[in-house]
């Protein structure tokens, strides 16, 4: 990459945001690590600054807090210039049948896994458009395209990221800004390990790798991977996709 820019990476403090993180600072980006988390934010950031990359942290940014994105935004723009990258990633799960899901966790779940990434489009967006260029990667879910049951707050919240995915894609195109969506699919971050140990994959991590097309979970940094590419130069014909990263589990 011939000209600096900047990256913005949500929930970049663990699992495949830190592995994003990792690598966007590695190829060039001065990068903007964002976490609800800020000991996980400022522990990556130092991961990446040890490397010889430029890197910040921004902790304890709650991305369904629209003030606290814009706020957060505007200190990526005066540290490190403008995010003409922005990696919407932070997320949660949840496992709860749909009879039982209330009102206060369906509104959290979208706040988080929907409501976010709005915010963040709508705060970086104005700097691309300025730019010329710009790229937007959402990391949904696998979940989004096949369903799960007793997830359905969180299925619905990923599936209308894919949504947001596609229409911002055709109104910014014309603006040089990509916008496309990885969802992972069985990626082995803490998060996975959670759920196996509270016995939700109903089975292993290692069985559900046996029937797995490629024989083993994900990485977060075959995550990272994916992104990388996305938010290169090389990638500028691709925009309003839906890439899957999930060992042929979703064809």
């Amino acid at each position: 990459m011939s000209t600096r820019r900047t990256a913005l990476v949500t929930g970049g403090g663990s699992g495949i945001g830190r592995a994003i993180s990792l690598r966007l600072a590695e190829n060039g980006f001065a990068t903007a690590v964002l976490d609800l988390n800020g000991d996980a934010a400022e522990q990556v950031a130092e991961q990446a600054r040890g490397k010889g990359y430029e890197a910040v942290a921004l902790g304890g940014v709650d991305v369904s807090d629209r003030d606290q994105v814009n706020d957060a935004v505007t200190r990526v723009r005066k540290t490190l210039g403008p995010a003409l990258v922005l990696v919407n990633n932070a997320g949660i799960t949840g496992y709860k049948r749909f009879l039982n899901i209330s009102d206060e966790l369906w509104d959290r779940m979208l706040a988080i896994n929907l409501s976010g990434p709005f915010y963040l489009c709508q705060a970086v967006v104005p700097d691309m458009i300025e730019a010329g260029w710009g790229r937007i990667v959402n990391i949904s879910s696998s979940s989004a395209q096949g369903g799960q049951q007793y997830m359905t707050h969180y299925v619905a919240s990923k599936a209308g990221l894919v949504g947001l995915t596609k229409a911002l894609a055709l109104e910014f195109g014309p603006a040089g800004i990509t916008v496309n969506t990885i969802p992972p699919g069985f990626v082995d971050t803490p998060m996975l390990r959670m759920s196996e140990e509270r016995g939700l994959l109903g089975g292993s991590v290692d069985q559900h790798a046996e029937r797995t097309p490629v024989r083993r979970p994900g990485r977060p940094e075959d995550i990272a991977a994916a992104c990388a590419f996305l938010v290169s130069d090389d990638a500028g014909y691709i925009t309003g996709q839906v890439i899957g990263v999930n060992g042929g589990r979703n064809t």
